[in-house]
């Protein structure tokens, strides 16, 4: 089996290098990945490196994640990436993106995160607050702006753009009053708190649904999953392995038959998804599976 993968990738090399002798050896497939504290930067790790086992030279870029992603992959700069399905609807539905979906992955968790005694209990009363968005570029940031329109908020909250770990610090720093985080669950970075919680986004996901369709959708997070005694309702959208649409063919059904055939090593987030599955996989909505993709699928299915 792997000498036949190693084969198969070789000929998938060729085909995206289109041509021949010593710059087919030169390829490198970039696949750029996440932030540090993210599902997305071990996830493409580990990915990539089942690719470089069976022979692929793979480079892993460090990003801000889903919208960089799309748009390195527009201009260029990324052969793969992964991306939320909100970001990902967007580019391909309003800015005609050229790029395509290898999978659905898992699902995303939206997380509004605030300190464990704070008097916060609704999306509402960030009416006026200083709160973080996550980073310029990432998934996070397009869903937290969604989210905090939907609220209908009386008084715009003050926004800073922080990462993860930032926002964590800045939280217990008394330098913000909550913060927004899009990612599996359990997210590790927040396991380890005990002194912040989650605050129900249930209320809004038929406000976006309604707006943005399907890419969102009712998500629970268990309890105790963050030291709560009950289980928080929020917005769930779902991350998508992509690339760009000019992807040969054959690069492209490599890696999605890769993707599966290593889905016990890559240890994706424990929730819906999560494990890899086939038919979770094809469902990207308006974002169209590349034709490489579907190949695959359809060898699966027959």
């Amino acid at each position: 089996m792997l000498v036949a993968r190693r084969t198969l990738l070789g000929l998938a090399v060729l085909a995206a290098a289109g041509c021949s002798g010593s710059e087919d050896e030169a390829f490198e497939l970039r696949l750029a990945t996440g932030l540090y504290g993210g599902p997305y930067r071990p996830l493409g790790d580990r990915l990539a490196q089942e690719l470089r086992n069976g022979g692929m030279r793979v480079k892993v870029m460090a990003t801000a994640a889903s919208v960089e992603n799309l748009t390195m992959m527009t201009d260029g700069r990324a052969d793969a990436g992964f991306a939320l399905a909100d970001s990902a609807d967007d580019a391909v539905r309003v800015r005609h993106q050229p790029v395509a979906a290898l999978a659905r992955m898992y699902m995303n968790y939206a997380h509004l995160v605030v300190s464990r005694d704070s008097a916060i209990s609704t999306v509402r009363q960030l009416a006026g607050k200083v709160v973080s968005i996550g980073v310029e570029g990432s998934g996070t940031a397009v869903t937290a702006v969604r989210v905090l329109t939907a609220a209908g908020l009386t008084e715009a909250p003050e926004i800073v753009r922080l990462d993860l770990d930032d926002s964590i610090e800045a939280l217990v720093g008394g330098r913000v009053e909550a913060f927004f985080w899009s990612g599996g669950v359990p997210t590790p970075a927040l396991t380890t708190r005990d002194d912040v919680r989650l605050v129900s986004l249930e209320e809004l996901v038929p406000v976006l649904r309604r707006q943005f369709g399907p890419v969102y959708e009712e998500a629970s997070v268990p309890a105790g999953t963050y030291g709560g005694t009950r289980s928080i309702r929020t917005v769930g959208t779902p991350s998508y392995l992509m690339c760009r649409s000019s992807l040969s063919d054959d690069l492209a059904f490599t890696i999605t038959e890769t993707l599966f055939s290593a889905r016990d090593r890559l240890q994706a987030p424990s929730a819906p998804g999560g494990r890899l599955d086939e038919r979770y996989a094809i469902g990207t909505g308006v974002v169209p599976l590349h034709p490489g993709a579907a190949r695959y699928y359809r060898s699966v299915y027959g």
